[in-house]
């Protein structure tokens, strides 16, 4: 029964990617031999199975060098962690140093956000002080406008009448 890589990546505690670097890096297998395509999905035959299961299990003795090899590091590890609890220990001061920082900046702006705030209110009280000393005027024009259209006490009618004027001038 065939299965996907995905399947057998599962079976074998393993990644596809690893079965595919293994196909790829042995030379002997012939994955075309092994495999149908159906869509996007690869779907290995048993035959193939049995090839890339072999070529796990002797990864096990390779397994076990590593584990040793894990052993000695782990040793090693002991004498690091000290080293290691120092850079911690650095790293959190800095990282103290720079929240600190962050904070004088945060307030920095926030003084500058009230600063630009104030100035803001300024300038619209500036802007309305201003329409109010423009529009004065024009009501004062108006005031007077309506003063000069108040009748005058009529002293001579000949002279408060303006002649008419004519639409034509080529007598002039």
């Amino acid at each position: 029964m065939p299965k996907t890589i995905r399947e057998l990546a599962d079976e074998l505690g393993v990644s596809k990617q690893a079965i595919w670097q293994k196909i790829k890096r042995d030379a002997s297998i012939d994955l075309r031999q092994f495999t149908s395509t159906k869509g996007n999905t690869v779907y290995v035959d048993v035959d193939g199975q049995k090839a890339i299961k072999a070529m796990f299990s002797n990864d096990s003795s390779t397994r076990y060098r590593q584990q040793k090899d894990d052993v000695d590091d782990n040793k090693k590890d002991a004498v690091d962690g000290q080293d290691e609890v120092k850079f911690l220990r650095n790293l959190v001061s800095e990282i103290q140093s720079e929240k600190k920082e962050l904070h004088k900046l945060l307030d920095q702006q926030q003084r500058l956000a009230l600063q630009d705030k104030r100035l803001l209110e300024e300038y619209k009280a500036e802007i309305k002080d201003l329409k109010a000393l423009t529009m004065a005027p024009h009501d004062d024009g108006k005031k007077e406008v309506m003063a000069q259209n108040q009748p005058e006490p009529e002293t001579d009618t000949a002279k408060s009448q303006p002649k008419p004027k004519k639409w034509w001038r080529f007598g002039k």
